[in-house]
């Protein structure tokens, strides 16, 4: 597998935790360099390994933010 860079800009929030400590987070990410934009995945304690996970723009975000506000949850 290739190296992936990245860099976590801000880690806006933890989502949920796993019992093996993992935790599903949204951070803001710039991968290999490029623009940063909202990520979430389960990643280990360190930041060294990560899960998959979706990775959205800042529109695409803000689209996914109207649909859960419009959600009868």
């Amino acid at each position: 597998m290739a190296n992936i860079k990245f860099e976590i800009i801000e880690n806006i929030a933890t989502v949920s935790e796993g019992q093996k400590g993992w935790k599903r987070e949204l951070n803001l990410i710039s991968w290999n360099d490029r623009e940063p934009k909202y990520d979430l995945r389960d990643w280990d304690e360190n930041h060294v390994k990560m899960g998959k996970g979706l990775t959205l723009s800042k529109e695409e975000l803000l689209q996914l933010k109207e649909i859960l506000n419009e959600m009868d949850l």
